[in-house]
């Protein structure tokens, strides 16, 4: 391990001690990455429960994220985050209406070669998002707090990512001025959304993906679009 890697783990390690992490989270997460294929370094791991020590603190506070169940949120938030990592394969990235940094925050972790535009509207989220990336150092992030509306960087975005921000055609037409010509919607829903599909013009290639999040009963699905 080099100088900085050495530096930046020790940092996560300190930091890890300052906050509430549940007993069972690395078990959770360790089975979780192996399910899903991943693997990660040391450093990835422990930045990924530092956050998520830092999401159940805050939480008991503000009210960031409606999970506060502590045996479920690794696979409600970071596993789930996770769970499509292989199509944030370029970047930048634009996750819109991350709320308090989800899926962002983990996707940004696993991939740091990618740039994260994380944005909200919503004050208290965007500070909370602005402090887990000032703890974990994580130099690939920025926060922007605004509303999509008002973000002026057209056809910036080789990837945008919605995981809970609004319908599938208001979500293509809102951020549609700021993804590239070849670039890609990534929009994570509950259940098939057959409803919204029928909403969405005719000219989007429209792809779904059935997602399995270890250990998470319900219905996940990535809606991939695609100008034609």
């Amino acid at each position: 391990m080099i100088a900085g890697q050495r530096s930046a783990f020790g940092k996560i390690q300190s930091m890890m001690t300052m906050v509430e992490i549940h007993a069972d989270w690395r078990d959770q997460l360790d089975v979780g990455l192996a399910a899903l294929g991943l693997t990660l370094s040391e450093t990835q791991c422990e930045s990924l429960l530092a956050y998520l020590g830092l999401l159940a603190k805050w939480n008991r506070s503000y009210n960031l994220t409606a999970v506060r169940d502590q045996a479920v949120m690794v696979r409600r938030q970071l596993l789930d985050s996770l769970s499509i990592v292989s199509w944030v394969d370029r970047g930048p990235v634009l996750d819109v209406g991350t709320g308090a940094g989800l899926p962002g925050i983990p996707l940004a972790i696993v991939r740091p070669g990618l740039n994260f535009s994380l944005l909200d509207a919503n004050g208290k989220k965007t500070r909370f998002v602005q402090q887990v990336v000032g703890e974990l150092g994580l130099a690939n992030v920025e926060v922007i707090r605004s509303r999509v509306e008002q973000l002026d960087r057209p056809g910036h975005y080789a990837r945008i990512i919605s995981r809970a921000f609004a319908a599938l055609a208001p979500m293509v037409g809102v951020t549609g001025p700021l993804l590239a010509p070849d670039g890609v919607w990534l929009a994570m829903k509950a259940g098939e959304p057959l409803a919204e599909i029928s909403d969405l013009p005719a000219s989007m290639d429209i792809e779904t993906v059935p997602l399995s999040v270890p250990g998470e009963p319900a219905r996940r699905h990535l809606l991939i679009l695609r100008r034609l």
